[in-house]
C-alpha cells in the first residue's frame, strides 16, 4: 500500500507539472556493436518494457489507443515503469494524426527512451505476398516526421517477425529496402542521424542469416541496430541450459547492437526473471546491448507486470520479481574514447537450402514516377471498378502480356520499375500493355467495361525516365533523368529521382502467446497483439513468361490493397 501511495502521488506531481520539462535527454547512438549517449560517450544498455495495450482483448479488434498519445494514461503509468528503471519503452503501433508531445516530453523528463515500430496493422509488408509501396512509404515517413525531433526516440524498428522462418526469406528484401528508405529520408529532411533496425524472431534454421542479412551491405542499406524476440529461458536456468550461451556465440561477431526487442517466457509463472542478471552480467554485455521485458500491460496472453482497471494499476508477482532482479545489475561499461570496434562489415549470408534473399534489392517508392506513367496510358481501369474485381483483371491480362513491370521478387532480385505503384496504376499499365499488343483499337480497351480511354499525355519533364524504363517497364532510368518535383505525399526528388525509383535497390509453439501475425507480421503488428516467440523452440516475377509468374504478380499487386491479415487490433 505505501509503494502505491508513493507511485499515485508522483502521478499526480507529474501531470501537474507537465508543463516544465526537464532538459533534453541526449540521443543515443551507435558505435560499432554498442549503445552510447551522445553527451558523454558512455555505454547505453536497454533495460526496457514493451508498452501497449492491445484493447481488441475488450473491444473486439476494433480500435487500440495509441500510448504515446493519451496523457492520462502514460503519466499514470510512467511512475511505475521509473520503479523498474526503465529507461526504454517499445511501442508497436503509433496514430499518426494525434499530438504525442505530453507523453514524450513526460517520458523525457523520467528519463526513458523510446523505440518505436514504423508500420501499423494495416500498412505493414505482408510475408506471404510482400512488396514495398508508395502507402508503405508515406506511412513510415510520416512516422519518422512525427517523432524526429524527440531526442528520447532511441531509433525506429523498420519490421517486426516479417520473415519468420525459411520459407519466407524473400520477404526480408522488401524491408531492407524500407529501411534503406527510410534512413535516406531521414538524411534528406536533416534530421538529426536516427537509428533504424530490425526485430527478428528466433527461428533455429534463419536466425543467424537473418542477422548477417540486415547487418550486411553498405552503411546506407544496412540495419543500425537488430532485435531478437527470446523466449529460451524459462522458469530457473542457467547461461548454458537455457540456450543463451548458444545465442551469444552465434551472434559473437555481428557489427551492430543487438538486443533481445522481446524476452520473459511465462511457461512457468510467476516468472522469476533469473535471467535478467544473465543478460547483463560479464558472460553476455560484450554481445548483447540489454533487452525489453514483454510487457507492461496484463492480458489473456498472461505476460504482464501491472494489471489495469481504469486509473487504478496493481502491480502483479512479475512485476515485483523483475524489479528485484534489475536492481540487481551492474553492466561493466565502456566508452567511445577508449572504445574501438573489432570489425565495422559485414558478408552478406549466401543463398542456401535455408535463405534465398536477394542482395538487390526492391526500388525506392516514387509517387512522381507512377503519375508519369498514369498519365502516359492510353488505356485504364475505369473508375467505377471495384478493387474487389482488380483480381480477375490481372488474370487475365497477365495471362496475355508480361506483367514483369508491375513485378517483384525478392529472391532473384528482379523488380518492376513500377513495382511500388498503387494497384490502380499498375492494372491500368497491363491494360494498356494489352490494348497496345493487340494493335490498339478502341475495342481492345473494353474488357466488358472494365477499361476505357484517355488522351495519353508525357510531359517533358517525364519523357527521359519513361523512354529508358521502356513500354514494358522493366528497364532502368540513368541518373540524368528526370521529371516533376516531389508531391506532397510521395516520395523522389526532382532530378535524378527516376534512378532511385527504377532501379536500386511463425508458426510457433509459443505457449500461451499467439503468432505474430501469421498472414503479415510486420512491425507494428507483432507484440502489440500478444504475439512474438521464439521458433527455435517452441514468387515469381519480373520474368519474360507473365503466365509462369502470374500469381505473385497478382498477390504483389493486390497486396497494397488488401488489409493485412491476422492482427489484433487497428489504430483509431
Amino acid at each position: 500500500m505505501m509503494l502505491k501511495n508513493i507511485i499515485t502521488t508522483a502521478a499526480t506531481a507529474l501531470a501537474a507539472s507537465s508543463l516544465a520539462s526537464a532538459a533534453d535527454l541526449p540521443a543515443i547512438e551507435v558505435v560499432g556493436n554498442k549503445f552510447f549517449y551522445s553527451n558523454n560517450g558512455s555505454q547505453f544498455y536497454i533495460k526496457g518494457i514493451a508498452y501497449q495495450a492491445d484493447t481488441a482483448n475488450a473491444t473486439g479488434g476494433s480500435t487500440i489507443n495509441d500510448p504515446l498519445a493519451d496523457f492520462e494514461s502514460c503519466s499514470r503509468d510512467i511512475p511505475y515503469l521509473q520503479q523498474l528503471s526503465t529507461n526504454v519503452i517499445r511501442v508497436y503501433a503509433v496514430n499518426t494524426s494525434l499530438d504525442h508531445s505530453q507523453c514524450m516530453n513526460a517520458l523525457n523528463d523520467a528519463g526513458i527512451y523510446v523505440i518505436a515500430d514504423l508500420s501499423s496493422p494495416k500498412l505493414s509488408v505482408n510475408r506471404k505476398s510482400p512488396s514495398w509501396t508508395l502507402d508503405l512509404y508515406n506511412r513510415y515517413t510520416s512516422v519518422v516526421d512525427m517523432f524526429a525531433n524527440y531526442t528520447n526516440v532511441l531509433g525506429f524498428f523498420a519490421g517486426n517477425e516479417v520473415t519468420n522462418d525459411e520459407t519466407n526469406t524473400d520477404a526480408s528484401t522488401f524491408v531492407k529496402a524500407a529501411l534503406r528508405d527510410t534512413k535516406s529520408y531521414i538524411k534528406e529532411k536533416n534530421y538529426r542521424s536516427i537509428p533504424v533496425g530490425y526485430s527478428s524472431n528466433d527461428n533455429e534454421e534463419t536466425r543467424v542469416a537473418l542477422a548477417d542479412y540486415f547487418a550486411c551491405g553498405d552503411s546506407d542499406e544496412s540495419a543500425d541496430f537488430y532485435g531478437i524476440n527470446m523466449y529460451e529461458w524459462c522458469g530457473t536456468s542457467t547461461f548454458q541450459r537455457s540456450g543463451y550461451a548458444d545465442r551469444t556465440a552465434d551472434f559473437k561477431n555481428l557489427t551492430i547492437p543487438i538486443f533481445f526487442s522481446e524476452y520473459g517466457c511465462n511457461e512457468v509463472t510467476p516468472r522469476q526473471f533469473t535471467e535478467v542478471e544473465t543478460l547483463y552480467g560479464s558472460d553476455m554485455t560484450d554481445v548483447w546491448s540489454g533487452g525489453i521485458v514483454y510487457m507492461y500491460f496484463e492480458e489473456t496472453n498472461k505476460y504482464g507486470l501491472v494489471s489495469i482497471d481504469g486509473s487504478d494499476v496493481k502491480t502483479l508477482d512479475d512485476f515485483n520479481n523483475y524489479s528485484s532482479e534489475i536492481h540487481k545489475v551492474t553492466p561493466t561499461s565502456a566508452n567511445t574514447a577508449s572504445y574501438t570496434p573489432s570489425s565495422t562489415s559485414m558478408q552478406c549470408p549466401a543463398t542456401g537450402k535455408n535463405w534465398a534473399a536477394a542482395t538487390n534489392l526492391p526500388p525506392t517508392p516514387n509517387e512522381d514516377l507512377c503519375s508519369c506513367m498514369s498519365a502516359a496510358n492510353s488505356c485504364v481501369v475505369a473508375s467505377d471498378v471495384s478493387e474487389d474485381d482488380y483480381e480477375d483483371l490481372f488474370n487475365y491480362v497477365c495471362s496475355k502480356v508480361s506483367c514483369a513491370g508491375i513485378s517483384a521478387n525478392g529472391t532473384t532480385g528482379e523488380y518492376g520499375a513500377y513495382s511500388f505503384c498503387s494497384s490502380k496504376e499498375q492494372l491500368s499499365f497491363v491494360l494498356n500493355l494489352y490494348y497496345q499488343s493487340q494493335g490498339g483499337s478502341k475495342s481492345d480497351c473494353d474488357f466488358s467495361g472494365s477499361a476505357s480511354l484517355q488522351s495519353a499525355t508525357t510531359q517533358g519533364s517525364c519523357a527521359t525516365a519513361l523512354r529508358e524504363i521502356g513500354t514494358a517497364g522493366t528497364g532502368t532510368a540513368s541518373n540524368s533523368a528526370s521529371f516533376r518535383g516531389r508531391s506532397s505525399s510521395g516520395s523522389g526528388s526532382g532530378s535524378a529521382s527516376a534512378s532511385a525509383s527504377a532501379s536500386a535497390s511463425s508458426s510457433r509453439s509459443s505457449n500461451s502467446r499467439s503468432s505474430s501475425g501469421d498472414n503479415s507480421s510486420s512491425s507494428g503488428s507483432g507484440s502489440a497483439s500478444a504475439s512474438a516467440s521464439s521458433t527455435s523452440r517452441k514468387s515469381g516475377a519480373a520474368s519474360s513468361s507473365s503466365r509462369a509468374n502470374l500469381a505473385q504478380v497478382i498477390l504483389t499487386s493486390l497486396a497494397s490493397i488488401s488489409f493485412v491479415a491476422g492482427v489484433g487490433f487497428a489504430l483509431v
